[in-house]
């Protein structure tokens, strides 16, 4: 193939060596980019597909993972205490991370050290801040069920509990308010002063200027912490899984999804169901994010927007 004098030229040019220069500036980033993301992602969906125990040449059955998991009433199980974690613990956790950072947007005094208080124990490890709630709700001598024994009133077992251990979770998922606390606390520190000012002359109320100021005006951090909230409760693991001895219980009351497909992968070494059901996780993360960006036009306000 005989390369033209055009071709060499334009191979030359001032243009043609910024790119290559471009390139090989980020090529560590498209490098680790590849090597730690797209290969694991593409392995994934190929095995899926496969019957693979981790050794040995993967069989391939083609749909037979997907089919086995629609079949699976762990599965559905694990899909059930996931739904019920995310749907009361995502409201739960943005409605209390607003009301604190409004609260410590508030101009009193030692506002330096409430803020440090409450950011603090979103910087404790999940596994050190799990084995402190462990002690807390203990069912013997815990010190909340101390303080309901002073009222004579007989404490659950939390944790150890069927009916209590996901409402307990729940109330550990609060523990870690402070990051987006204080992303909310940025954005109320955004908003400007004069719409304050010119609501209370048209006489709005407090909760007027909530709802018809502050929350227009945050609205895209509401909705950039709201996206994080429900991949993180979907992907609900860690605490769960230091917890909980078996994973899942007491009664399978705790088999989230990811511990579910966390133990299929790696104690029952079946990685082809385990892939499978990471692949419709991440189809489900995708739905899911879509949906909210899609419908973040009627309630996410942007400053700039012209239409």
């Amino acid at each position: 193939m005989q390369v033209t004098a055009p071709a060499i030229r334009a191979l030359r040019s001032p243009q043609a060596r910024r790119l290559r220069l471009g390139l090989l500036f980020v090529s560590p980033w498209i490098i680790g980019y590849c090597v730690f993301y797209l290969y694991p992602f593409l392995a994934t969906l190929y095995y899926s597909f496969t019957s693979f125990t981790g050794i040995g040449n993967p069989q391939f059955t083609g749909l037979a993972n997907y089919r086995g998991l629609f079949h699976d009433s762990m599965f559905r199980t694990a899909v059930f205490n996931t739904f019920y974690y995310t749907v009361i613990e995502v409201p739960f956790s943005t409605v209390a991370a607003l009301g604190l950072a409004l609260l410590l947007n508030m101009n009193v005094r030692g506002q330096a050290i409430y803020r440090t208080l409450f950011y603090i124990p979103s910087i404790v490890p999940v596994v050190a801040s799990s084995l402190i709630f462990v002690w807390i709700f203990q069912p013997s001598f815990g010190i909340v069920n101390s303080l309901l024994s002073d009222v004579h009133v007989n404490g659950p077992a939390w944790f150890f509990s069927i009916t209590w251990s996901k409402p307990t979770f729940i109330l550990l998922g609060l523990w870690g308010l402070g990051q987006p606390m204080v992303i909310y606390l940025a954005a109320l520190q955004g908003v400007p002063k004069e719409l304050y000012e010119v609501a209370e002359l048209e006489g709005a109320s407090p909760w007027q200027r909530l709802r018809r100021v502050t929350i227009p005006m945050i609205s895209p951090v509401i909705l950039f912490n709201l996206i994080m909230s429900l991949v993180l409760s979907i992907q609900y693991f860690t605490q769960a899984q230091v917890i909980e001895n078996p994973p899942g219980s007491p009664g399978d009351s705790t088999m989230f999804y990811v511990t579910y497909y966390y133990q299929q992968a790696f104690q029952f070494l079946h990685l082809g169901y385990a892939s499978a059901m990471a692949f419709l996780l991440f189809i489900g993360v995708i739905i899911v994010t879509v949906v909210l960006l899609r419908t973040s036009s009627r309630w996410v306000y942007y400053e700039n927007d012209q239409r």
